[in-house]
């Protein structure tokens, strides 16, 4: 089956692209997102959809492989072979309905999308500092 996964490359976030993309797939694999055995975009799908080079997708798969994520079919394409997701599904988590409270109260303080997003990735940067997960 092959994933719907739309990359969100930001320029200015001094992450190089390949990690962004790496990232953003193990996101995915965390929400559940992607499953096991699910197709990711090829190179040339990614470059067109985000205007990267192909081979900086490549990079962001040769390190999914690496990391056990993921594996490269020849002429058939990459492949998730590891969920990211924990055992009970997404929507049953407490920290997924404690986020959906705080964001409906954040909503309800009048911050935009954009505030929260910038809010949030304040506070991550100060509890993961150098974007680690430790």
């Amino acid at each position: 089956m092959e994933a719907v996964v739309v990359f969100r490359i930001d320029r200015r976030s001094g992450v190089a692209t390949y990690l962004q993309i790496v990232r953003q797939v193990e996101q995915a694999l965390r929400m559940g997102a992607l499953e096991v055995g699910d197709r990711l975009p090829t190179a040339a799908q990614v470059a067109a959809d985000t205007k990267v080079n192909p081979n900086t997708t490549l990079k962001a798969y040769r390190e999914l492989e690496r990391a056990g994520l993921a594996e490269v079919r020849q002429g058939a394409g990459t492949f998730v072979t590891r969920s990211l997701a924990p055992e009970r599904t997404a929507s049953e988590s407490p920290l997924r309905a404690q986020l959906a409270e705080w964001l409906n109260e954040a909503r309800s303080q009048g911050l935009g999308g954009q505030d929260v997003l910038a809010l949030f990735e304040s506070v991550h940067a100060a509890v993961y500092p150098g974007g680690t997960d430790g």
